[in-house]
């Protein structure tokens, strides 16, 4: 993946005004400055035993070039993860007199729970084995709730009544999407036309830095749909995989989501508002996993109710994408009371991953399971528990990390949470170091 750090001058803070604070005066400024360095560099150094580990870095150079040029084993990185958490927890919470004792203390919370979660990643590598729920627990700080298979079946009776006809379900469901596939010919314009809108309501309300952007690739052989690469100076790299159908919902889920004001803004308002305009180093670095991923993938999914109201999203894709993608506009209703449906399957994911890798069934049965409960193709099955395989636990931060984020965010907004609301709430979320535990 491209990487794209900035360059900048190590040991020094430079000021608003631009005035250069000596070390001693940073250190009274900043008192957990040196620890967020060796945080930083304690991450990448773990990033070389897991090359998923790192998802964004762009702080110095010359950090990545050191951790790249010597492998530190496994068990003196839990050592060390473990001094910065002991130094971590006798340091002063805030500099003497800070107006903003809340976001410190915030900041502290943040800081011991990602460290927390870097040392159970590390036993995992160390081949420490964890339930499904104490994984999730360890990375991502939280858990997400069990669902029984007469929860889905409800659900799936639902679906029963609006796609009538004969045969499985699951092949009635499939025939029925196919006539909602963006024809590949067409799927960058829909796709360009889809980021436009949730760029341009997404800047009615935020603020973003002049010279934010990001770039579009079509890619193949993931177990991903989409991926956002951060990659600093505002800028991202937003990859889409073609190796299954794109369906025209995907259009506006993808471009909120990995853009606008999901990943992409997310990244930037943290680079923008902490790493640069605060100082604070461990910014410049994105373990993915981590309790960060919960807050990042909650609020690029919630990110998509926040952009579009329901009548919002039909009226744009009935009059704008589906004449895009060459799909009739009068189909869109009917089409979106379908996935209403099918989104209150979310947890099947959960469920097939949990059963999966707790050893309760094999992979045979956890691509059954979605296929039977969450009308999931045997094609998306299948790439759906590589992407188990390869991500384990990480499934709750979409799901789960959506419903608390929603939940938190509207209670900010309080009552009625207008859109103007919504979106401040929103934003504050998106420029904090709260946790996922924080949300509740």
């Amino acid at each position: 993946m491209a990487r794209r750090p900035r360059a900048w001058m190590l040991g020094l803070l430079v000021l608003a005004t631009g005035a250069v604070m000596t070390s001693a005066q940073t250190a009274a400024a900043d008192p957990l400055r040196a620890i967020a360095e060796r945080y930083v560099r304690l991450v990448l150094a773990v990033g070389q035993h897991d090359a998923d580990y790192v998802d964004a870095y762009y702080g110095p150079p010359e950090w990545r070039k050191e951790a790249e040029a010597t492998k530190v084993p496994l068990a003196t990185l839990e050592q060390q993860a473990a001094a910065i958490e002991s130094d971590l927890a006798a340091s002063p919470a805030a500099p003497a007199g800070a107006a903003d004792g809340e976001l410190w203390a915030l900041r502290r919370q943040y800081l011991t729970r990602q460290l927390s979660a870097l040392r159970a990643k590390v036993q995992m590598l160390q081949g420490k084995t964890f339930t499904f729920d104490e994984e999730s627990r360890a990375l991502y700080d939280a858990v997400a709730p069990t669902h029984t298979e007469a929860e889905f079946q409800a659900v799936l009776a639902e679906l029963e009544a609006k796609l009538p006809g004969d045969g499985p379900l699951i092949g009635r469901y499939d025939r029925y999407k196919q006539g909602f596939v963006i024809p590949p010919q067409r799927l960058d314009r829909v796709f360009q036309e889809a980021i436009r809108a949730c760029r341009e309501r997404t800047r009615a309300y935020v603020q973003l830095p002049a010279g934010e952007r990001f770039t579009v690739e079509y890619v193949t052989g993931k177990t991903w749909s989409g991926y956002n690469w951060y990659q600093g100076n505002y800028r991202s790299l937003i990859q889409v995989n073609t190796d299954l159908p794109i369906y025209i919902d995907r259009a506006v889920d993808l471009a909120c989501h990995e853009g606008y004001p999901g990943h992409h803004v997310y990244n930037v308002l943290l680079e923008k508002n902490l790493m640069r305009d605060r100082g604070w180093l461990e910014y410049s670095v994105y373990p993915l996993f981590s309790p960060q991923s919960l807050i990042a993938e909650g609020t690029a999914n919630y990110g998509i109710d926040v952009a579009f109201s329901p009548e919002d999203r039909l009226a744009f894709e009935r009059d704008v994408l589906f004449p895009l993608a060459g799909i009739e506009g009068d189909k869109a209703k009917g089409y979106y009371e379908i996935l209403a449906l099918v989104e209150r399957l979310s947890y099947v994911g959960n469920e097939a991953a949990r059963r999966y890798l707790n050893g309760v069934i094999d992979r045979a049965g956890a691509e059954s399971w979605l296929e039977r409960y969450g009308m999931y193709p045997k094609a998306r099955a299948e790439q759906r528990v590589r992407f188990i395989d390869q991500y384990r636990s990480y499934v709750i931060n979409y799901n789960l990390g959506k419903d608390l984020v929603r939940a938190y965010v509207e209670r900010q907004a309080g009552r009625p949470p207008t859109p103007a609301k919504r979106w401040m709430a929103f934003t504050a979320l998106l420029s904090s170091p709260r946790l996922p535990s924080g949300l509740q």
